[in-house]
């Protein structure tokens, strides 16, 4: 018998399962149908002994010290600025060159053969902007902020291929979430806290996991979970139409393939990852991990990212009747008792690591307020009776 059952053991699963175990005193059982912890962030050595992200980098950042704070509990820390380069064919040689993205000065110099300053180059940007009446779309976000030919450069080819859409078909959150700079910050995220776990992710969660309470079973899944084990309540964290046996029909999402490669040289990439936003290029980009974990090897490893149609569910497709489609499944989410739906599957949200733990947390706070610790209190009078208290 178990007070908590939760599915996944990711960000969500993981971090919920920590405060119900340590602060709860609650038995908890966490169970994932992948053979690993970690769900999307699980990090192991290859077979070169290089360590690599199965499925592609994550790279951690916030400006929340509560959830840095927190994390730091579980791991050290590897101070990392991610920086990405874009390689794109320059309009004035033809040649392909590898420029800054997000857009900054530098891009434009390196682009345009230029020599601009801060101050020039954002009246350089603001006299190629196409701004709208209205920004409706992902190509609104972007042609008006940058124009065009950037616009086709950078974003339009690589958008076609992760999302299989258009970007004048996608919301305009997909692109409006990525900055365009006037100075020459390189660095792709610009939040106060950048760092990657000092022994890496799977450390950090093994780390989280590892208390009495907590029992782990991975290589199982829900369906199997709850036939052979009981349990009072249950933290949802995968797909929330596979929750209901997909009554409204399957949320749609975007998935990726990873081709793996170890390379015999100690480096492969200018810097962490280069996109490639060409649609002639079927993959968007390609990361070399010793970058972001600082490793010393002499081999190398990268992972090349094919967006596909089928697969893991990674990216929820923002485009209003998938919208309407999660809110029949919200609404039937909310009638349920004892169970919480928490993470990017079970929200139909992208967030990034830290937005779920985030997320993770306050349900915690919101189980404090309104679920009884009745089980816990069982908990400590079934061990004072073994004691023989």
């Amino acid at each position: 018998m178990f007070d908590w059952l939760i599915v996944g053991a990711g960000f969500a699963g993981s971090v919920l399962a920590e405060r119900i175990a340590t602060q709860r005193g609650e038995r908890v059982l966490v169970v994932d149908r992948r053979d690993h912890i970690g769900g999307n962030a699980y990090d192991h050595l290859d077979a070169a002994g290089v360590l690599i992200h199965r499925y592609g980098p994550h790279i951690f950042h916030t400006n929340s010290e509560q959830i840095f704070s927190h994390l730091s509990q579980f791991t050290a820390w590897r101070p990392y600025e991610h920086r990405v380069l874009a390689q794109v064919r320059s309009p004035t040689t033809g040649e392909d060159v590898q420029v800054p993205i997000p857009i900054n000065l530098d891009t434009i110099n390196r682009l345009y053969g230029l020599s601009l300053t801060e101050e020039e180059v954002e009246g350089w940007l603001e006299a190629r902007a196409e701004p709208m009446q209205q920004v409706r779309t992902s190509e609104d976000v972007v042609v008006g902020k940058v124009g065009r030919e950037l616009y086709e450069l950078f974003f339009r080819g690589y958008t076609r291929k992760q999302w299989a859409l258009d970007p004048s078909e996608l919301d305009k959150s997909v692109t409006a979430r990525v900055p365009t700079r006037t100075n020459r910050d390189d660095r792709y995220f610009t939040d106060r806290f950048q760092a990657m776990p000092a022994e890496g992710y799977t450390a950090m969660f093994r780390r989280m996991l590892d208390h009495p309470l907590i029992t782990v079973r991975t290589g199982m899944d829900w369906s199997e979970a709850r036939k052979r084990f009981s349990f009072r309540r249950l933290v949802w964290t995968g797909p929330v139409d596979e929750y209901f046996g997909f009554r409204f029909g399957k949320l749609p999402y975007r998935s990726l393939r990873f081709r793996h490669e170890t390379l015999d040289r100690e480096w492969a990439l200018p810097t962490g990852t280069v996109n490639h936003p060409g649609e002639a290029t079927p993959f968007t980009r390609v990361s070399e991990y010793k970058w972001m974990t600082g490793q010393v090897h002499p081999k190398t490893s990268v992972t090349y990212e094919f967006p596909s149609a089928d697969g893991d569910p990674y990216y929820p497709i923002p485009r209003p009747e998938n919208a309407a489609l999660y809110k029949r499944y919200e609404a039937l989410a909310d009638a349920e008792r004892d169970t919480w739906f928490v993470g990017r599957l079970a929200t139909y949200r992208y967030y990034n690591m830290d937005q779920v733990v985030g997320q993770a947390l306050a349900t915690f706070e919101r189980i404090e307020k309104t679920v009884p610790r009745e089980a816990a209190n069982e908990n400590r009078a079934a061990a004072r009776v073994a004691a023989g208290d």
